[in-house]
């Protein structure tokens, strides 16, 4: 029996490192989608000397075959900073929006990986990525091109919003189009 998954391996106990997988189908053979693959900074207190620190993305690696994308929310660094770092692991098409596109292509060139990995996805545009149509929802946030996103699959819809603030007179961007989400809603 088909069922959709949903697998954090970082970024839901503490600030940072998030990375967010979904699954669809049956039970050992679902397809994935990842859903950002930042950075955290760790408390002095607990990890002396150390800077940064990235989720562990082992279990996905195994199933690399299975992995249909990774898609990127925005461009802050607990968001997409691990992307140079683990890509070399994960090596599936990267999505996102032009600014944090921008940044994702650098952070690959950093570490020797082809920015042509990455595609620039418009704002209200939508990925088809296995069984998941996933569509760049614009919000806004402190740094442009923020997008939450509209998962949706066979068995129902997720709207996974990561970072964001309602700003309605923003310095980048236009408001968040609050009736197209109450829509959404219904």
């Amino acid at each position: 029996m088909d069922g959709l998954y949903y697998l954090p391996l970082g970024g839901t106990d503490e600030i940072g490192m998030n990375m967010y997988l979904y699954g669809y189908g049956p039970e050992g053979k679902q397809r994935w989608i990842m859903v950002d693959c930042g950075i955290g900074f760790p408390d002095e207190a607990y990890a002396p000397g150390v800077e940064t620190m990235t989720p562990d993305p082992e279990w996905i690696a195994e199933r690399r075959d299975r992995l249909d994308g990774i898609f990127i929310t925005h461009a802050h660094e607990d968001h997409i900073g691990a992307i140079g770092s683990l890509y070399d692991k994960l090596k599936v098409p990267v999505y996102c929006t032009a600014f944090p596109a921008e940044i994702a292509r650098r952070k690959l060139e950093e570490v020797g990986e082809s920015p042509k990995h990455i595609t620039v996805v418009e704002p209200n545009g939508t990925v088809k990525a296995g069984k998941f149509d996933v569509t760049f929802f614009p919000m806004t946030h402190s740094v442009p091109e923020t997008s939450a996103l509209i998962i949706r699959t066979p068995v129902g819809t997720v709207f996974h919003t990561a970072d964001f603030k309602i700003d309605p007179d923003p310095v980048y961007g236009k408001p968040m189009d609050k009736e197209a989400l109450r829509k959404l809603g219904e």
